[in-house]
């Protein structure tokens, strides 16, 4: 089976999401489709998997033009298409997910064990060791993502595009990835690849695609010659040295103290400061209890001991809106779910958080301030929208996390900034903004917290970095400390690390 999609164009009101795009895979290779957020990828994704129809162009599957007019005609094509955003039925089990559609019955009933037995079986065939009678809401984000690769599985997919498959995974589950991409490859499938980590684009890929507003800037059949900085200047149309761009500042006193706090998952009491100005890494292996241990700060769990200060005065954070009121900032690591509100508008969502206090003119809503205070940040963080009354959920990833960032840039009493994954599924031109805005906050006499699972993010922009394991923080290292291999041994369980 072949795949050419020929010069495709799609619109959307006020923009040209795609324009005469082209892109061919042979069977046996992994392409890359690689670009900004922004550049139409997911489109492009969304086109060959029958969620859009293009205005143009022509999809060539196996030598025969085909049109999908639904997911289903995709799907019966032989194609699977694994979103960034990911679809599932969260109360239903594993198993029941993983054979939607085509669920074992007898004269209408359902047959249970039947499907636990395949549901199982495919899992172990993938090494992944989740129960298949759990629920999908009781899994992790990286165990719903292997779910979702396993469902592409059981449907024999000859063409399979994974869009960011690694942007929630840790590494072990990473590692299970690269192999199944690689036994796929080897059995004559189509993969293709969607990625901002050039690493794996080098290391998984034979060929790749390179997007800008939506237009093909160039394609590689090999990248013998090409080089990682090539790669970024043809993504972003500029050149970035040092996407980090780290910044060294003097420090305050200390703004943010955590003593001994415990919660329902953090049985271990967890101890650490941060200063004012200084930007404080969280490193871990999934699971490790970093984003639990900065739900108990924020109020977004309860805690069940120890104390938190601000300035040297103990904040009791029983919910969300009381760390607000203390000046304390969380951009979770679900920023769809957790983070915006979708439905809303760029600006709604921008002034989200002031408009209690600012955003009122008696009884009524200061839409002109607010406006105002939308296209202000619109301009200032290069967030591409049609306009400020986008619905936020048409945004790409990098786009809705700056409209993030925004909402908390908006405060002027600020004090501690926490960031769990704030660039996950982001693209490298974005992700240097974002940095550019960490240290912003920074010099502003925020203590920021940054939780990522990517080692070379922290060890690019963080002052110190904190290492969790086992839901507890078992090591501080200094920023003249840094390297790769001394964090990860220390993230590590005893039995892999040696």
């Amino acid at each position: 089976m072949t795949l050419h999609l020929n010069e495709i164009t799609k619109r959307f009101p006020g923009v040209r999401a795609l324009d005469r795009v082209t892109l061919s895979a042979e069977p046996g290779s992994v392409h890359a489709l690689i670009g900004e957020n922004g550049a139409g990828k997911s489109t492009l994704l969304k086109i060959l998997g029958g969620i859009y129809q293009p205005d143009s162009g022509s999809l060539i599957v196996d030598g025969a033009e085909r049109q999908f007019v639904s997911a289903a005609s995709s799907i019966a094509a032989g194609i699977a298409i694994i979103h960034q955003e990911l679809h599932y039925v969260p109360n239903l089990t594993i198993a029941e997910n993983l054979l939607l559609g085509h669920l074992p019955h007898h004269y209408g009933y359902f047959r249970r064990r039947d499907a636990i037995r395949t549901a199982d079986a495919h899992l172990r065939r993938m090494g992944v060791e989740l129960n298949p009678r759990a629920k999908l809401k009781t899994l992790s984000i990286a165990e719903r993502q292997m779910v979702e690769i396993c469902k592409a599985l059981i449907r024999e997919a000859q063409i399979i595009a994974l869009d960011e498959p690694t942007s929630s995974l840790s590494h072990h589950e990473t590692e299970i990835l690269f192999r199944l991409v690689k036994d796929l490859r080897r059995q004559g499938k189509i993969l293709i690849y969607v990625s901002h980590r050039l690493d794996e684009i080098f290391e998984l890929c034979d060929a790749c695609t390179v997007l800008r507003d939506g237009h093909t800037v160039a394609t590689h059949r090999t990248f013998t010659g090409i080089s990682r900085p090539q790669l970024v200047e043809e993504m972003v149309g500029r050149k970035i040295d040092d996407i980090y761009n780290y910044r060294s500042r003097s420090l305050g006193s200390t703004r943010l103290e955590v003593t001994g706090v415990t919660g329902k998952q953090m049985t271990r009491p967890a101890t650490f400061s941060v200063c004012a100005g200084e930007v404080v890494g969280f490193f871990g292996l999934v699971g490790s209890g970093r984003s639990e241990l900065m739900h108990l700060i924020f109020g977004a769990a309860q805690t069940r001991s120890g104390s938190v200060k601000i300035d040297g005065k103990p904040i009791r954070a029983r919910h969300p809106i009381d760390a607000i009121r203390r000046g304390i900032a969380f951009c979770p690591e679900d920023r769809k779910e957790s983070g915006i509100i979708p439905i809303r508008s760029v600006s709604e969502n921008i002034n989200l958080t002031t408009r209690q206090r600012a955003g009122l003119r008696g009884f009524f809503i200061d839409f002109s301030r607010e406006f105002s205070v939308a296209d202000r940040f619109i301009q200032r963080l290069g967030i591409k929208t049609p306009n400020r009354r986008q619905k936020i959920r048409f945004l790409s990833g990098g786009n809705q996390q700056k409209v993030i960032l925004a909402r908390w840039l908006n405060l002027t009493d600020v004090r501690v900034v926490i960031m769990d994954e704030p660039t996950r599924g982001i693209d490298v031109g974005a992700k240097h903004e974002i940095y550019n805005l960490i240290f912003e906050l920074a010099e502003r006499g925020c203590a920021v917290i940054v939780v990522s699972s990517e080692l070379p993010e922290l060890i690019g922009i963080a002052d110190r970095i904190l290492v969790m394991r086992d839901r507890a923080i078992t090591a501080e290292i200094a920023r003249q400390d840094f390297s790769e291999q001394l964090v990860l041994s220390l993230a590590l369980p005893d039995e892999q690390a040696a």
